[in-house]
């Protein structure tokens, strides 16, 4: 694996892909003594974080044994040089050629230039067509647009080789992924759950949790499925009986029967994150119409019911009176009324004062009509306005700063129906748009002065989110809402990883009984980054003690194991476990007379994905179903070992699991 970059985002991916999924990293790093990156640190700083990283990687070189090297198995021995480090200025066909990509599996660019990322990754993909990107981008569309680029001069490159039927079997996909996107399920996990450790997969938030041993007789808590039994020195009870794991290490993915049978043992459960508060009550102006409620004041509306009532009134008596037809008195009653019908002098006298009294309805009403004119504008201005936080609310999420991520996690809880009050200083800030389109109550001020959290309503809050760019922002905003409410949950954006960990064991010391989290966007990007250099099916991995478990999405078309089999027969106890599928794809069309199915249609035509994971173990599996997969990585290999045979490396094959 290679990985470049010029900040703390491409250590980190180096150290996850060493650690975790065991790999041989090459790492290529821009020279700190020259300043010719515009958002790179000051050169002592940027020495003194690098030379950290750099130290605690070196160190983790030397060690003798690792768990990444434990979860190998199979007696195999790691390489004697785990990571490399390379020095360049520029990611040129040079520093790419002596990084060694054209024996590399992957190549993770994650520079904090978009365009020389592009440029490096079009280098990158002539000196290796068969090479697997991952591509740093904050622009969406064009990452949409660049990702078909690459992938199409991949196919083309392999079809022009000599051995391109060969090549099929190599994954040269491009993934285009924007840290502000990774991070936000996490921090969205944080503020429902508390916790940051969250894998997304089309939509669905699932969470590892680690339970404690429950005692004989006593149920367990809910969970999707339980991936691990854990081992005795794990949980410290060695001296409790029926142990399932014992002292050799936690059994992973144990089958139900296992799973029940196991008493006095710590688990490793899987669980779905989800919101069970008050949801986010929707505002008119995303409905189909605009309620009279929303558009006028109460005393506005008993107003304008007391004149029609006073028009059905006079109508009414004109009826008895003069003994004129219904429909006709309520005409008459509406031309006085707006002073447009001829004098009644020689009518009769109940005439005449049905008149007076019609006319005298006609002046109460048209303060009336100018009260809801101006009220009805006012309304539709408001709506372009931000909104700010209402009455009553209680139990919501403060999101501080609305910037790349903050702007993303917005979406995030608002698609959760999660309530929300944000906080920005800057009126210009990149997510006030989407605050004011989704009416998300928001607070323009500087967090640092009094009054703008309470305005907030910090006091009443069960979560505040701290993601501005500042750490000292951040930090200042966490301890004054700690000093109102204790026991608020909070979780910190901090850049440096120490200055975190010293601030996440003192806030813990502070105040045990409150979650804190303090959390740097490339502690939360890294994982997503090097799942992606794994292969585009991989989603996420899980540590459980000294062993990975992968999160993978997997179609089952093509997969022997897959196709055709019951979620019960897919199962295989300590490799292989079905969590979820994605039922949504329409069934194969029947094919036509000429013995020729229909092509099926084009990803873009599809229905959004939606994963079931209630569907029994009786469900058979369709060719066109998504299937979501928990799986050790010898797993993963068995299962794509099972497809027809190619002429793809042994240690290529297992890069792609």
């Amino acid at each position: 694996m290679v990985v470049c970059g010029d900040d703390a985002l491409a250590h980190r991916l180096a150290a996850e892909l060493q650690d975790v999924y065991g790999e041989r990293v090459t790492l290529v790093v821009t020279s700190a003594r020259e300043p010719h990156r515009p958002r790179i640190p000051p050169p002592a700083r940027a020495l003194g974080r690098a030379g950290a990283l750099l130290g605690r990687m070196s160190a983790a070189m030397v060690r003798p044994s690792s768990p990444a090297s434990e979860a190998l198995g199979d007696g195999a021995e790691p390489p004697e040089e785990t990571l490399r480090i390379l020095e360049a200025a520029q990611p040129d066909d040079a520093a790419l050629s002596e990084a060694g990509i054209a024996g590399a599996g992957a190549l993770a660019l994650v520079y904090d230039d978009d365009e020389l990322n592009i440029h490096a990754a079009l280098r990158a993909r002539r000196l290796n067509p068969r090479l697997r990107l991952v591509i740093r981008l904050y622009n969406r569309k064009l990452g949409q647009h660049l990702e078909e680029l690459l992938d199409q001069a991949a196919a083309v490159a392999a079809l022009g080789s000599e051995d391109g039927g060969d090549a099929e079997g190599v994954d040269a996909s491009t993934t285009v992924l924007s840290d502000a996107d990774t991070v936000a399920p996490a921090l969205a996990g944080a503020a429902v759950a508390g916790t940051s450790k969250v894998i997304e997969a089309d939509g669905l938030l699932l969470r590892a949790v680690e339970r404690t041993p429950v005692p004989p007789g006593r149920p367990g808590g809910p969970g999707l499925c339980t991936l691990a039994l854990l081992s005795a020195s794990a949980n410290d009870p060695s001296d409790v009986p029926g142990s399932a794991a014992g002292d050799e290490g936690p059994v992973l993915l144990p089958d139900d029967t296992a799973a029940a049978a196991a008493v006095g043992c710590g688990t490793v459960v899987l669980e779905t994150v989800s919101y069970t508060g008050r949801p986010v009550r929707r505002q008119w102006l995303r409905g189909r119409g605009a309620p009279l409620a929303s558009l006028f004041s109460r005393r506005l509306r008993w107003s304008l019911a007391g004149v029609v009532g006073a028009v059905l009134a006079l109508a009414v008596a004109s009826s008895l009176t003069m003994g004129e037809d219904p429909v006709h008195a309520v005409y008459l009653s509406l031309l006085d009324l707006f002073a447009i019908n001829e004098p009644a002098i020689d009518d009769p006298a109940p005439r005449k004062v049905l008149q007076l009294l019609s006319g005298l309805t006609g002046l109460l009403l048209l303060p009336v009509l100018v009260a809801a004119a101006f009220e009805g504008l006012g309304t539709f201005r408001s709506a372009a306005a931000l909104r700010r936080p209402p009455r009553g609310l209680s139990g919501h999420v403060v999101l501080l700063g609305l910037g790349k991520v903050g702007t993303r996690v917005l979406a995030r809880l608002h698609e959760m129906g999660i309530p929300v009050v944000c906080i920005e200083g800057d009126p210009e800030a990149r997510g006030i748009a989407l605050a004011r389109r989704l009416r998300v109550p928001t607070v323009l001020g500087d967090v640092t002065q009094e009054g703008v959290l309470e305005s907030a309503m910090i006091d009443r809050a069960a979560t505040l989110l701290a993601l501005t760019s500042e750490d000292t922002t951040n930090l200042e905003a966490a301890l004054y809402a700690r000093s109102v409410s204790p026991r608020l949950r909070v979780t910190l954006r901090l850049f440096d990883d120490r200055f975190a960990t010293a601030v996440y064991r003192t806030l813990r010391a502070a105040h045990p009984r409150a979650l804190t989290r303090s959390r740097s966007v490339t502690y939360l990007a890294a994982p997503a980054f090097a799942g992606a250099m794994m292969g585009r099916q991989i989603l996420g991995a899980i540590p459980v003690e000294r062993r990975v478990l992968l999160i993978a999405r997997v179609e089952a078309r093509g997969h022997a194991a897959l196709e055709g089999r019951t979620v019960a027969e897919v199962l295989r106890p300590g490799r292989l476990r079905v969590l979820a599928v994605d039922t949504s794809a329409p069934d194969d069309p029947e094919p036509d007379a000429v013995g020729t199915a229909a092509a099926p249609p084009p990803p873009e035509e599809r229905k959004p994905a939606q994963l079931v994971h209630e569907l029994g173990d009786d469900y058979v599996l369709r060719p066109q179903d998504r299937v979501l997969l928990v799986a050790t990585r010898q797993g993963l290999g068995d299962l794509h070992a099972r497809n027809p045979p190619t002429a793809v490396d042994r240690s290529s094959r297992v890069r792609q699991g």
